[in-house]
């Protein structure tokens, strides 16, 4: 189920301050000979405050130097959709969707929880407003869950964010619908064919450990993780899953489970536009495919905050 993106989009940033090598499954020889790059671009929170665009166009600047095939954006394109006005809402969305024709290149959208507009509004957006949850997300950038091909290795894109019933937030869950489309997708490739999963909200990840948070971790789960996301990896330990790209913690982590990497890809944001958000500076991640392995690094681009809150 392959969805066309409806726009080009932004573009990032600057020094590389991290790599990694996973060593992961061999695929194909066909996908062997293919390498190549592209972009996981996450958590860009675009608003006209805190020279949020400024940092979006340097980071664009970076990435326009890069050799990448295609960007795939992780989520929460914009800051915020869950609990304002329709005009607000439609003017960050109009400015994430200017700034990112500067960058020249096929971008794969996922739908975040801050791109589901009226879902923290406790009433105030009705729930039958033809823009409300993801509808406007999808008006602008197609499905919120979806698949592609590229080089002979297969995309998929989840939706993780599931707005709550009460219009109080919403929840990181992968609901059974889109979990049957996960085993059918997958079950329909030829054997070995390797796989690229993206989410907004982490599958797996050790947030917890970085938060001061209860000691029982899984009062993480829902909120900075999807809450069954058990179910999704024994679907994952059937096929030559190769890399998991997240994003919505704005940490730049990697995190190994039934050797598949679980990669958060930081946030273009930083700590949104307020400098370093635990440890993690304003940036993006570039990922190659070659031989059987993936490599990482993370690049920064200098932005510097004007209301720094580092955490």
């Amino acid at each position: 189920m392959s969805t066309p993106n409806r726009r080009q989009f932004l573009g990032l940033a600057g020094a590389a301050i991290a790599t990694a090598t996973v060593d992961v499954f061999h695929p194909s020889a066909e996908a062997s000979q293919q390498g190549f790059e592209f972009l996981f671009v996450t958590d860009t929170h675009l608003q006209p405050e805190l020279n949020a665009a400024q940092g979006c166009e340097m980071a664009f600047k970076k990435a326009r130097i890069l050799k990448a095939d295609f960007a795939m954006q992780g989520g929460d394109h914009v800051f915020d959709a869950m609990n304002v006005s329709k005009e607000r809402a439609d003017s960050i969305f109009d400015l994430y969707g200017k700034t990112e024709q500067d960058l020249g290149m096929k971008v794969y959208h996922t739908c975040g929880n801050h791109d589901c507009f009226g879902i923290s509004s406790k009433g105030a957006i009705p729930q039958g407003d033809q823009n409300y949850g993801k509808k406007m997300f999808e008006e602008r950038f197609g499905r919120a869950y979806y698949s592609f091909d590229h080089k002979s290795v297969h995309f998929i894109v989840l939706d993780s964010v599931q707005p709550n019933p009460d219009a109080s937030g919403y929840t990181g869950h992968i609901p059974q619908e889109q979990i049957d489309w996960i085993a059918d997708d997958l079950g329909k490739l030829p054997p070995r064919t390797p796989v690229l999963v993206a989410t907004h909200i982490p599958l797996v990840t050790a947030v917890g450990s970085y938060l001061s948070l209860s000691p029982d971790h899984r009062t993480t789960r829902g909120s900075l993780s999807v809450d069954n996301s058990e179910v999704v990896l024994k679907i994952f330990d059937k096929h030559n899953v190769i890399g998991v790209l997240q994003g919505h913690t704005h940490v730049w982590e990697q995190v190994t489970w039934h050797g598949i990497p679980y990669v958060t890809g930081g946030a273009v944001s930083g700590n949104w536009w307020k400098g370093t958000r635990l440890g993690t500076s304003e940036g993006f991640t570039v990922v190659r495919i070659q031989d059987g392995k993936m490599d990482i690094r993370y690049e920064t681009y200098g932005f510097k905050s004007v209301a720094p809150e580092n955490t």
